[in-house]
């Protein structure tokens, strides 16, 4: 390495080290962080209405991926069924009730705890209906992109598409059909100036931020099965 690559990579070095100590200045206890207490005091994280919203919304992404990778691994309910394609289509009609379900029990969980003035504004109300028309437009349009099994994990039942899916909404954002309900359930929050329902859609993210870190690795897998299977073919 010359002189001038040393001395560059030394600046570099130098700013990065400025940058680190500069966070590390930062004085966190001078931060407002009022708005967040004023949050928190609007929530009652004991009501069974919140309990049961949370467990619906951990319980949903769960139960739907160790079924499917079950499914994967035995072919149990094809077996069951007679059809991967019947398989699929019940546990998809399940999956469905349990969201509806989760929905149901989040718009309980809003209804019982009190809204906060804060948010209960006009431009906070319309921000909610363009999140949901957002949001209903990724769902949809993602839904009408894959089709009932490829939305309801038909790649786990070996139902699996020719090739990957790329237009819209696909080519915006990855997973439309679970940033779009998160959308939705935000929409819903605000409309509702409601505090509880800020948090429950941050459970909501958290969830599936989770189910993709699962889901993505191993879908892929399943197509570099089949890939690997037609080239000894």
């Amino acid at each position: 390495m010359s002189d001038s690559d040393t001395a560059a990579a030394g600046d570099k070095h130098s700013e990065l080290l400025d940058c680190c100590g500069g966070l590390n200045n930062i004085d966190y206890s001078k931060m407002d962080l009022k708005w967040m207490e004023e949050l928190l005091k609007h929530i009652n994280f004991h009501d069974s209405n919140f309990c049961i919203a949370v467990i619906a919304i951990i319980f949903n992404p769960l139960f739907w991926n160790v079924v499917a990778r079950w499914e994967h691994r035995t072919r149990r309910l094809s077996k069951l069924f007679g059809s991967p394609y019947l398989a699929c289509y019940c546990l998809g009609f399940v999956i469905i009730l349990l969201n509806v379900y989760r929905s149901h029990s989040m718009t309980v969980a809003m209804k019982a705890q009190a809204r906060w003035e804060v948010m209960d504004r006009t431009d906070v109300f319309y921000t909610g209906v363009a999140l949901i028309v957002l949001g209903t437009l990724l769902v949809v349009s993602s839904f009408l992109a894959l089709g009932f099994t490829g939305t309801f994990l038909g790649d786990y039942f070996g139902i699996l598409m020719d090739e990957k899916v790329t237009g819209f909404p696909f080519n915006i954002v990855e997973n439309p059909m679970y940033w779009g309900s998160t959308a939705n359930y935000l929409g819903l929050a605000l409309i509702g100036a409601s505090p509880v329902g800020l948090v429950l859609t941050a459970i909501v993210a958290g969830a599936y931020k989770v189910a993709i870190r699962y889901e993505g690795p191993f879908t892929g897998l399943i197509y570099q099965e089949r890939s690997q299977h037609r080239k000894h073919e």
